[in-house]
């Protein structure tokens, strides 16, 4: 129980790990937003590097036009073998010069060390990049850093992405805005040159056309898709991009409004505001998904910008669509990831939190937020916290917030908040600092509503406190039911005795030999009835007994002689079979013959209410194939059903009208209490047999083992008949 406990504690806080990084990576987006692509390549092995347990990173990715190198690699201090090129290398002999060929695992030897590696692609094809992760462990990566180098490289993917586009669409915006600017210049000049001369007409109108001959060159080398309009929003001509993508003619691209080019679900929205641009004048920017040639949609930025002549006046607009598509796919891939950690915080009562050390800047998630009971748009700072604080924990977080402040992760711990109502929150706190490369210090943590938990712990342990005292009850319940039982037989025996002493003597003449005979058995069932509570005062304080050897054929003898004459009066009669050579077993005489004393009685006293029949009773001895000796009574009597059977070793269970259930359970502890085992059957005909067996006696048993004790009925042996 205790290894399943520790494996489940294992468990929680490998998962616990787990989510602290997901949240870790989570923050990564944020900080990538808008960054170049050395600082995506870069920043992406040291965050990994941090939450794995790897012997190097590397990560080789396609070049951002910004001057970031191909190459990037983190090695572990105990790396020995050369430099990553040496890693490369070997990568590339072993797998291939594809990187789009690698598998996602693969075992690599270096200097006889064997690495078990991880790749995974940036992009679909590796377009990005590949990130290669090793470690000497055979097991790595494990199920959570998969997890968390998958979801790292999605995120880094995206980003590169990002930065990508931005860099294009930074560019294209800037050639952009300076031919329009060229453009705007030339349209002003030849404008000018017509109110001047009306003469020269001719030649600005040959300029016009060879700007926009220029024009539509400029248009063509744009690498996205640009549309040309009139000031009344009709199509006047689109670039060769365009035509590539969508498939269409310009005539046909004319009739866009009511074609399937712009995906119907979007097209009342994309006619709105165009409309309403054509309509003011204003610059127009939406997103839309528009049909591509094989039919599938595709979402695009599209920006619109007039281009005016010198009075102002709209000559034409210009329309660029940036394809955004596998933004989009991120973005809601990145939604659905923040639905799904708030969604885990609200079921799992669990908030997390940013702090940043330099500035003591706090960010808490929307469920943290509800555990502290702070209102929405409030500033979470130190002091609104240390006011949520118990009084009795303010001493232990300031201990761990000065851990922070030094760098070091907290282990967990529980604190104490106070609810706005007055009520005691218990809240566990688990928290890492992040050290970001320029120097800063950043605390993620999570923090746990574990109230109910602790309530429930409180609860059990005052129903385990209730449970230990009517167990106290029930066992001194069992302990006078016991003694009533056993002590039962020696009393009848002794006022029965003290009956027949008393009218022996009364006779005339008074038989004293016979009146004699009768006061010995008095004594000696006097003497049985106090060996009795001796041994249950033994059982209840747990003495122990000593284990001796014993012949069960000579014990079971015994009970036979004790109980013939009962057996006798009604008229039961019994045949024993002795097996020969029985090998002696181990145990308390005295319990052994308890035993067999009650499976006697309850067979004579089920042939007690058979009438039809004669009343059998046999008892025999054998010795079973795994070397225990058995002992077996069976009756013709009227035996017992099968739900019966399930409760008849049970405590206070009896089928008996003047039964008080205890014997058969006492049988079974005793028997139990030396490694043996005791069962009841029925019979094919009438009756039911009851059994039991022990082990033989051995070598190795020392005589004085203590084991358990049982209730029993006491023999002695100097008054054994």
């Amino acid at each position: 129980m205790m290894m399943e406990l520790e494996r489940a504690s294992a468990e929680v806080d490998g998962l616990r790990r787990c989510m602290n990084d997901l949240v870790g990576l989570l923050t990564l987006s944020a900080m990538w937003a808008g960054g170049s692509f050395a600082q995506i390549a870069n920043t992406l092995p040291d965050a990994l590097r941090t939450m794995l347990d790897v012997d190097f990173l590397l990560l080789r990715s396609a070049d951002g036009g910004d001057g970031i190198p191909s190459a990037i690699a983190r090695m572990a201090d105990a790396i020995q073998f050369g430099r990553s090129q040496d890693i490369w290398q070997a990568l590339y002999s072993t797998l291939g010069e594809s990187l789009a060929a690698w598998p996602q695992r693969a075992v690599l030897t270096l200097d006889g060390i064997a690495f078990s590696v991880a790749l995974l692609r940036l992009g679909m094809q590796g377009e990005e990049g590949i990130l290669v992760a090793g470690s000497r462990r055979p097991q790595f990566p494990s199920r959570e850093e998969r997890l968390l180098i998958s979801v790292a490289v999605n995120q880094a993917t995206v980003a590169l992405k990002e930065a990508r586009l931005l860099s294009v669409q930074r560019r294209l915006a800037s050639e952009l805005d300076t031919r329009v600017s060229q453009r705007t210049a030339e349209l002003a000049a030849t404008n000018e040159a017509l109110r001047r001369e009306i003469a020269e007409r001719r030649r600005a109108e040959a300029a016009l056309r060879d700007s926009e001959s220029n024009s539509r060159l400029i248009v063509d080398s744009i690498s996205g898709l640009v549309a040309i309009f009139t000031p009344l929003g009709e199509v006047e001509a689109v670039n060769n991009q365009f035509v590539k993508y969508s498939g269409l003619t310009l005539e046909e691209f004319k009739q866009w409004a009511t074609s399937d080019f712009v995906h119907p679900d979007d097209l009342p929205q994309v006619i709105r505001d165009f409309t309403k641009a054509i309509g003011t004048g204003e610059p127009y920017d939406f997103e839309a998904r528009m049909r591509r040639s094989d039919g599938v949609y595709r979402w695009f930025q599209v920006r619109g910008l007039p281009f005016r002549d010198a009075s102002n006046g709209i000559i034409r607009w210009y329309a660029l669509l940036t394809d955004i598509d596998e933004r989009r796919r991120a973005e809601e891939r990145i939604r659905r990831s923040e639905m799904f950690l708030a969604a885990g915080q609200r079921i799992s009562l669990t908030g997390t939190f940013s702090w940043r050390i330099d500035t003591d800047e706090m960010t808490f998630s929307e469920e943290l937020n509800r555990i502290f009971e702070f209102e929405d748009g409030t500033a979470v700072s130190i002091n609104n916290i240390v006011d949520r604080i118990h009084p009795d924990d303010l001493a232990m977080l300031t201990e761990k917030m000065e851990q922070v402040r030094n760098g070091l992760d907290n282990s967990e711990y529980e604190i104490r908040l106070k609810g706005r109502d007055g009520a005691i929150k218990h809240v566990r706190v688990t928290a890492n600092v992040i050290h970001h490369g320029d120097g800063r210090l950043e605390c993620l943590g999570a923090v746990q509503d574990v109230t109910q938990r602790r309530l429930a712990e409180e609860s059990r342990d005052e129903v385990r406190t209730e449970l230990a005292r009517v167990t106290r009850i029930m066992s001194l319940g069992t302990m006078a039911a016991s003694i009533a039982h056993e002590v039962n037989q020696p009393l009848a025996g002794i006022v029965t005795n003290a009956s027949t002493c008393l009218r022996m003597l009364s006779a005339d003449p008074p038989n004293v030999a016979g009146a004699l005979e009768t006061a010995r058995r008095t004594i000696r069932d006097g003497n049985r009835a106090a060996d009795v509570i001796a041994r249950l005062r033994a059982l209840f304080r747990k003495k122990a007994a000593v284990v001796e050897k014993t012949d069960l054929n000579e014990a079971a003898r015994e009970v036979v002689a004790l109980l013939w004459s009962d057996l006798r009066r009604g008229k039961v009669d019994l045949h024993v079979k002795y097996a020969d050579d029985l090998p002696l077993v181990s145990g308390d005489r005295i319990q052994l013959q308890q035993v067999i004393m009650n499976l006697l009685r309850n067979a004579s006293e089920a042939l007690s209410s058979v009438s039809d029949r004669p009343r059998h009773l046999v008892m025999r001895t054998e010795l079973q194939r795994d070397r225990n000796v058995c002992l077996l009574v069976e009756d013709n009597g009227p035996g017992f059903g099968d739900q019966e059977r399930e409760r008849l070793f049970q405590a206070f269970y009896t089928t008996k009208e003047q039964g008080m259930g205890i014997g058969l359970s006492v049988s079974r502890s005793i028997i139990e209490s030396y490694k043996g085992r005791i069962w009841a059957m029925a019979n094919d005909g009438p009756g039911a047999t009851f059994a039991f067996s022990v082990p033989a006696y051995t070598q190795t048993d020392i005589a004085s083992e203590a084991i358990s004790l049982a209730p029993v009925h006491v023999l002695r042996k100097a008054e054994r008949p």
